[in-house]
């Protein structure tokens, strides 16, 4: 075996026994490398990985969230939208009905002055008849007495009267 082993470090130029105990060396670092460094880097990489995880399901849930939030704006938006049409709506309704009772209320008032004033008018166009009647009565009498020379008595005025408006009247 000494030829072989001479050979091999003629060939490669290292001691046999020096390169098989770098090879081991070098396995015996890459073990406990594996032990003591890969699994914690392992670790730390996968608990990275693990919070990066829990970041993006947070991020969904929170864009889950904000999607229903907003859903839930526009439909309160879209109720207050609805609210205040209605409320426009019925506060023109009863502005009409306010308007209409209002002017049902000023045409009422309005013929009832009418009715008033026509009921005025009769009144004071039977008091000016009469009073013109008495004026016409009293002038009539006057003449009479002149005209017939005797006083008249109440009936004999009362139908000398009635025959001068019925005359007068049926001229005019």
């Amino acid at each position: 075996m000494d030829n072989f082993l001479d050979r091999f470090q003629d060939f490669i130029g290292v001691d046999f026994w020096t390169g098989l105990f770098v090879l081991l060396n070098t396995l015996l670092i890459f073990f406990v490398a594996k032990k003591f460094l890969f699994k914690p880097v392992m670790k730390l990489i996968q608990d990275r990985q693990d919070e990066i995880d829990a970041m993006y399901r947070d991020a969904n849930t929170a864009k889950d969230e904000a999607l229903a939030l907003e859903a839930e704006y526009k439909e309160k938006l879209s109720q207050a939208q609805q609210t205040g049409e209605r409320m426009v709506r019925e506060a023109t309704e009863r502005g009409q009905k306010r308007e209409e009772e209002i002017i049902r209320q000023a045409n009422a008032e309005a013929d009832a002055i009418r009715e008033k004033a026509s009921a005025d008018i009769a009144r004071e166009k039977k008091k000016a008849l009469n009073d013109a009647k008495d004026e016409i009565s009293d002038i009539a009498m006057a003449i009479a007495e002149k005209v017939v020379g005797r006083e008249l008595s109440d009936t004999d005025h009362s139908d000398l009267v009635d025959g001068f408006i019925n005359r007068l009247g049926e001229q005019a």
